[in-house]
């Protein structure tokens, strides 16, 4: 019953900015995925797991005046780990982003429940399990204001902000908890005492950044966490196009301990088809290599509907394991 009322809330939502979207000045877009993640094999029998989930993404900007708006995104998901095999469980419903921007000319300033800019390769690495790895380092759901402004031929983007600890950092339906201050972790201060900053810029059908952030030590941890990254993606034409990124960061999450991230993605489309490869491996400096290794199979059955199919060999602190995933993905 729980999850038909979170399922119905947002699909109501979803519908009611649709409508709203008819008048000027408001912009809605999002996605809904419904698929299996199954680790078929693994070092860990208890981790062969099959995980059938659901999730749902909604993000909307409506105009208050010329300059400035109001942002915000929903997100429904399953917000707790899997520890045995589930179907459509455990889903909580959040605000991944709500605030205030003000825009003049191509510069714009934001303020609230805000995801600072840095790296992409969390996002960008192709295929089903493409960013498994990389999405260790992705910033999101942090309290502060960014500033994303041209700068020469590229794009400057910067932010101050730390780990969100209101009442937005809880959800709605399956409570994954609020967080606190108390529970440490880079980042996680209450104070405007992390930055991130990233310049992009594009060269034809390459597209290359680089980035440099610093989180504050929580509380109970050793270290500052400094990180940089350089990255780069190339379209070659002909469907086929790469993206390859590394991240070094000095300790790492708030430990005393360094970790170097490279991802290297390729993907070759042809006519509604996708394919895909991906590798990431991290050098840890006081522990094993991991690594990560993806092939992935895309295919667009509509303008609104893809289907996704990947397979993956991970490696990480020293176990082994195969997953397997397919999902059906409609954008709206």
């Amino acid at each position: 019953m729980k999850k038909t009322i979170l399922l119905a809330t947002v699909w109501s939502v979803a519908s009611a900015y649709a409508v709203q979207a008819q008048d000027a000045g408001f912009t809605y877009e999002g996605e809904v995925e419904i698929g299996v993640d199954s680790t078929i094999s693994a070092d860990d029998p208890a981790a062969e797991i099959t995980d059938g989930f659901v999730s749902a993404e909604l993000s909307f900007e409506a105009t208050i005046t010329q300059n400035l708006t109001f942002f915000g995104g929903l997100v429904l998901e399953s917000v707790l780990d899997a520890e045995d095999d589930r179907a459509f469980d455990d889903l909580g419903l959040y605000f991944s982003e709500l605030g205030l921007r003000y825009s003049l000319g191509k510069t714009a300033v934001s303020f609230g429940k805000i995801s600072p800019v840095f790296a992409k390769a969390w996002d960008e690495a192709p295929g089903f399990y493409g960013s498994a790895l990389a999405e260790d380092y992705e910033l999101s759901e942090m309290i502060g204001a960014s500033v994303e402004t041209p700068v020469g031929p590229g794009t400057l983007s910067i932010a101050a902000f730390y780990v969100d600890d209101t009442a937005l950092s809880d959800s709605i339906g399956t409570k994954r908890g609020r967080v606190s201050v108390a529970g440490g972790g880079a980042g996680n201060t209450g104070k405007l005492n992390n930055v991130a900053l990233q310049y992009d810029q594009a060269f034809g059908d390459t597209t290359a950044w680089v980035g440099a952030r610093f989180l504050s030590a929580g509380q109970g941890d050793p270290s500052d966490e400094t990180g940089i990254v350089l990255g780069a993606a190339h379209d070659f034409g002909g469907g086929m196009a790469m993206i390859g990124e590394v991240a070094h960061f000095d300790g790492a999450g708030g430990t005393d301990e360094d970790a170097t991230y490279l991802t290297l993605g390729g993907s070759y489309v042809i006519d509604a088809w996708t394919f895909s490869a991906t590798g990431t491996v991290i050098d840890n400096d006081a522990a094993a290599t991991d690594s990560l290794v993806s092939l992935g199979i895309d295919r667009n059955i509509s303008e609104n509907l893809d289907m996704s199919f990947g397979v993956a060999r991970f490696d990480v602190g020293g176990e082994k394991s195969t997953a397997v995933g397919l999902s059906g993905i409609y954008a709206f």
